[in-house]
């Protein structure tokens, strides 16, 4: 059922847009990962669904399981229901298991959508949080002109679309890291994922002393 929706979702994408990926290659072919990526409109996820060759779990909001489509989907492709706005512990324990059982879990580091801007917000440390109870391999990923989509589609015109995926890199496994050292992890994270996106949708990293390293980086 996976590989039948990403087929279709393939398809329907590239009927709307025009889809560029870059670096489809640094994804690692078995394993657990942490796959990382900025959030910018609902069509995100469809652009990662074809562009990462793995089975990706993902957190969906409890609310929309009322909705009975987006209900049967999300479970054909084994998303993991969380309660907003509080700790919901039971899918904490269920995304740590799936990781260490060798599974690939995707967020989205900001933890919503940057609406306004269109450039990276300020991300909180769920991620870091799971990177270091884990230490799985950490995939940055990068998308930009999927929230030109619903003003385009309208009009028939397709818009350009990019998905660009970097090295995957890790941070030390350290499962009782709290505070300003999650802090600091979680920034790596965001420059990570910053250097791979165009200028203009770096947002609050554009400026952060660790960029300039990611950069040098992914030049090497």
């Amino acid at each position: 059922m996976y590989e039948f929706l990403r087929a279709i979702v393939g398809v329907l994408m590239r009927i709307c847009t025009r889809v560029q990926i870059q670096g489809q290659n640094h994804v690692p072919p078995s394993g657990a990962f942490l796959l990382v990526t900025n959030h910018l409109s609902r069509f995100d996820l469809p652009l990662i669904f074809i562009g990462v060759r793995r089975k990706i779990v993902v957190f969906i909001a409890r609310k929309y399981h009322k909705v009975w489509l987006l209900r049967v989907l999300a479970e054909a492709a084994g998303c993991i229901w969380v309660r907003q706005n509080e700790a919901d512990l039971g899918a904490v324990k269920q995304a740590l298991a799936h990781l260490r059982g060798g599974g690939v879990l995707g967020m989205s580091p900001e933890g919503t959508r940057s609406q306004s801007t269109h450039a990276l917000i300020e991300a909180r440390d769920g991620v870091s949080f799971f990177a270091a109870r884990t230490g799985v391999p950490i995939l940055p990923v990068a998308v930009w002109g999927t929230e030109t989509i619903p003003r385009l589609l309208p009009r028939l015109r397709r818009a350009k679309v990019f998905l660009r995926i970097g090295k995957p890199f890790s941070l030390p496994a350290a499962p009782h890291t709290r505070g300003e050292e999650l802090n600091r992890s979680t920034e790596d994270i965001m420059c990570a994922i910053a250097a791979l996106l165009p200028p203009a949708y770096r947002g609050v990293y554009a400026g952060h002393p660790r960029l300039a390293d990611w950069e040098a980086r992914l030049a090497a």
